[in-house]
């Protein structure tokens, strides 16, 4: 359990994994796979497959638990009672046996994860499924500024689930933040709409999926509609993952790690077994053929080197970016967690324009500035503006100053 102190490492930790997640992602999907010297070449388009190596990323925390235990087996002695010597009965062994043979704090605290019950953590797994599975089907209709735009719905969601399921309270000038949060993602998206880059067009150009404007016969307004509403539904799942995660690891002792590596099984299995069906029912037709339920093009694509070299590093960095998400849950709040995950979009752009993947624009200046200084609001680094949204009182649902376990 992450103490007060620790939540500001973790929030580091958790940008620096989100950052480096987004960014090994957006790489993989700009690799052509086939017909790269041709005149339409094919990238790789394979959200199915990614959902699947995200999970197995996750699934990786289990080895870093085996090797956590290995070496505390290893570095632990025996004690002199364990190797045969007999103990002077004195004041200070009675103490501490008597520490020793007390019962642990969370064995009659009641746990919602405890024993088979922990089968509940498939739920956010499979919002999770949902949630990315939406996205990344949007992403392939809209345009990456309408995408953020539509993403940046997010903390909303999860504010209002939070306060409708967890029985949360959250004062005025965090509702304002969050709005503050919103409008500062769209901006950002907006000044991406108004100047998009010419690289990104010429890139999207070459990929089949995006290019074919007559793709099942929608017009250019109806795929922008139909993208907003799968990426805004997308949210909704995202929003109750992290609601449910909250009030999981609120009502139980299992640590953020364990609750990650449960999360990859659960979502493994579940992507696994829709993979394996609807190759058989779309993959091998004419029409899904080289699609990204065609489960033998999805293979032959990953394993290739510069594919396969970003799908590792994309499993290391969504594990870590995961564990420290969720002991930001633990030790702070599921819509603090979320706010503090939008800032991701800054440093993915500080980052870009380094590479050359993006353009400046001074719009996008505003808006982050917007949403940096909406984010810090709400999680009470800066005071509100006005005095009138100001309070006395710390804010317990932000940084609660004992670990949730021993409130």
């Amino acid at each position: 359990m992450a103490s007060r102190a620790a939540v500001p490492f973790l929030v580091t930790m958790m940008l620096v994994t989100g950052v480096c997640n987004t960014l090994l992602t957006k790489y993989q999907d700009n690799q052509c796979v086939r017909d790269c010297h041709g005149k339409r070449p094919q990238l790789f388009e394979q959200p199915v497959l990614q959902t699947a190596q995200m999970f197995v990323g996750e699934m990786g925390c289990w080895l870093v638990i085996a090797l956590m235990a290995a070496y505390r087996r290893i570095v632990s002695r025996p004690s002199p009672e364990e190797r045969g010597y007999e103990t002077v009965n004195t004041t200070e062994n009675a103490e501490h046996e008597e520490h020793r043979n007390r019962p642990k704090p969370d064995g009659d605290c009641p746990s919602v994860l405890r024993g088979f019950r922990v089968v509940l953590l498939a739920l956010p797994a499979i919002c999770d499924i949902c949630g990315t599975t939406l996205m990344n089907a949007g992403l392939l209709l809209v345009a990456a500024s309408i995408y953020q735009m539509t993403r940046g719905a997010l903390v909303l969601f999860v504010g209002l689930f939070s306060v409708m399921f967890l029985r949360r309270h959250l004062h005025l000038f965090q509702w304002l933040s969050l709005v503050g949060v919103v409008l500062g993602v769209a901006v950002v998206g907006l000044a991406g709409a108004i100047w998009p880059d010419e690289k990104q067009i010429s890139q999207n150009g070459g990929s089949s999926l995006v290019d074919d404007g007559s793709s099942g016969g929608l017009s250019d307004a109806a795929r922008a509609v139909i993208g907003v509403l799968l990426i805004a539904g997308a949210q909704i799942f995202t929003a109750t993952q992290f609601v449910l995660e909250e009030w999981m690891l609120e009502n139980s002792t299992i640590a953020p790690i364990k609750v990650v590596g449960w999360e990859g099984i659960f979502g493994f299995s579940v992507t696994l077994l829709v993979m394996v069906v609807m190759h058989f029912l779309v993959g091998r037709t004419e029409a899904g053929r080289y699609g990204p339920f065609d489960m033998a093009e999805g293979i032959r694509q990953i394993s290739q080197p510069k594919i396969w070299t970003s799908s590792v590093l994309i499993m290391i960095s969504i594990g870590g970016f995961n564990f420290f998400g969720l002991s930001v849950t633990r030790s702070v709040s599921a819509t603090s967690r979320s706010t503090i995950d939008t800032c991701r979009t800054l440093f993915i752009w500080i980052v870009s324009l380094g590479l050359g993947w993006e353009s400046f624009k001074l719009l996008q200046i505003v808006g982050f500035a917007l949403l940096v200084y909406s984010t810090f609001v709400f999680n009470g680094i800066v005071q509100p503006p006005l005095e009138s949204l100001r309070i006395n009182e710390e804010v317990e649902e932000l940084l609660p100053e004992e670990p949730i376990e021993h409130q």
